[in-house]
């Protein structure tokens, strides 16, 4: 590799899309990032515009490589991260019928219902590895096809929103496997889509997107796109992979037995394994990094979002404290919730406040505090919170032992770990010791990554241990870990009890709350 070679690393997340320009050393050079809204008129719609999003992915990239001052020839390669589960009906001329539909749009819930109990869901979730959820394309398209019938008899093709912008540069409809991967349609022993998931759909091959490799690359832009983006025509652009995976090698939790857990306004517990594995009863997802690199985990609704709920509707006074004292209110509140015993003092919420992936996936799952005494004051229900959210990250990571055994490292990301409470409550809650990786915006580093493997500049992702440092190491206490132990059971049954009463607790705040 020569001393100038950069790379550019972009990841089309939910609220921003963000390009980081790394140097050849896995240093950070420059990086840009450009925001967009969320449209929910209701509850159950979260919607985005396409062409927003492409326009802010321009942004970003132009921004990133203004800032970094390089040359265009020292450009390498740009590779691509993104979120999941998005889709778009198209018609023939590659307008949008629909906005890009979201992972969080939960329209479809009937209708994943439906495909679980009576359309062979099950089986159609152990060839695919995405759980039936109405945050699936599978999903989606077959509510459109049910609700929407004059959108769907039109549409020419169903894409996700990486999809739209790589057409929009090179006028083709590709998806990689990792995207595709989490559609609900492709099978992972064939690598090609699944006929059972389309006719359940009731679409054809024909109006999905071309399936490549996460190493596939596209090098002829579109006239006038490559001044606009500030770089050569020419330049490489390797389609890459779904944000979750990239995350993963981002952090340098690829290795056999080592966990990567997120935690930002959701969050992810996941693990690299050496082929495609499900689990018999449905609680986790299976999807592509590599043809070598598959990764099995789950995804949880509610991780930050939890405790920005505590801080906006039970914590008015301590923020204003904060705020006159110049002080973050978070950490504010969890030096309250450091001043409570583990364990809350008997003190169990589940933080279901935007329903349930994994490992439930129900969508009707509703949040609670079980166990309510007149002993209990706010800083136990602050302490309960962030302890729900880490009971709940365990279930799924019991789910992953039962598939794979048990793991041996835990690489802990995003906001929580800036917590020193919350990174002790994880070690404690999991019996395991976590350690914080020294990592930048993984999914973008993860996304170089394999773009340097896709050129052949690299022969597996070793580097990635080079660049990858660690900050913050937390070893289990025993005395808490057996407070955890004697709630975790508690914790679980409730979950598993309330599902009839979460399905009808949903159905009253739809008819009585949402619509009035």
């Amino acid at each position: 590799m020569s001393k100038s070679a950069y790379y550019l690393g972009v990841d089309i997340g939910t609220t921003s899309t963000k390009a980081v320009l790394f140097s050849n050393n896995g240093e950070v050079v420059s990086m840009h990032h450009e925001t967009y809204p969320l449209y929910s008129p209701t509850p159950q719609v979260a919607e985005q515009d396409p062409d927003e999003i492409y326009i802010a992915c321009k942004k970003a990239i132009a921004g990133a490589i203004q800032k970094g001052h390089i040359d265009k020839d020292a450009l390498h390669l740009v590779s691509f991260s993104a979120a999941m589960h998005s889709i778009i009906a198209i018609d023939v001329n590659g307008k949008p019928l629909t906005k890009s539909i979201t992972w969080a749009d939960s329209r479809a819930t009937a209708w994943a219902e439906k495909i679980s109990t009576d359309l062979n869901g099950h089986e159609i979730y152990r060839r695919t590895g995405t759980p039936i959820h109405p945050m699936s394309p599978l999903a989606k398209i077959t509510w459109l096809r049910n609700e929407h019938p004059d959108t769907f008899e039109v549409a020419h093709k169903f894409i996700g929103i990486k999809e739209y912008i790589f057409e929009k540069f090179f006028g083709e409809y590709v998806v990689d496997h990792s995207i595709a991967s989490a559609t609900g349609m492709f099978n992972l022993e064939t690598r090609n889509w699944d006929t059972e998931a389309l006719n359940v759909a009731g679409i054809t091959e024909e109006q999905l997107s071309t399936l490549v490799p996460t190493t596939h690359v596209l090098r002829s832009l579109r006239p006038g796109i490559a001044s606009e983006l500030g770089i050569s025509a020419t330049t490489p652009f390797v389609i890459g992979a779904n944000d979750g995976v990239l995350s993963n090698l981002g952090v340098n939790a690829i290795d056999p037995g080592v966990v990567a857990i997120t935690i930002g306004t959701s969050g992810a517990i996941r693990t690299v394994v050496d082929k495609p594995i499900t689990d018999p009863k449905g609680r986790i997802f299976c999807y592509v990094l590599t043809d070598k690199h598959w990764v099995v985990g789950g995804p949880v609704n509610n991780g930050g979002m939890t405790f920005r709920w505590v801080r906006d509707e039970l914590a008015s006074s301590e923020v204003e404290t904060a705020k006159r004292l110049g002080i973050d209110p978070y950490d504010v509140l969890t030096k309250i919730a450091a001043r409570v015993k583990p364990g809350a003092d008997g003190l169990l919420f589940h933080p279901y406040l935007a329903g349930e992936r994994a490992p439930l996936w129900d969508a009707n799952a509703r949040g609670s505090f079980f166990g309510l005494g007149l002993h209990h004051k706010k800083e136990h229900m602050i302490r309960a919170v962030l302890e729900g959210v880490i009971f709940n990250l365990y279930t799924v990571f019991i789910a992953l032992e039962e598939v794979i055994g048990t793991p041996e490292k835990i690489q802990a990301t995003g906001g929580f770990a800036r917590s020193d409470l919350w990174r002790q409550m994880m070690a404690d809650i999991f019996n395991q010791e976590v350690t914080v990786p020294e990592s930048f915006e993984s999914s973008c580093l993860g996304a170089i990554v394999l773009g340097m493997y896709a050129l052949g500049e690299i022969e597996d992702f070793s580097i990635i241990s080079e660049w990858v440092g660690s900050t913050h190491a937390h070893k289990p206490i025993k005395d808490n870990f057996e407070v955890y132990k004697e709630l975790i059971p508690i914790y679980i049954r409730i979950s598993r009890l309330f599902k009839d009463e979460y399905r009808d607790i949903a159905r009253f705040q739809k008819k009585w709350v949402h619509e009035n």
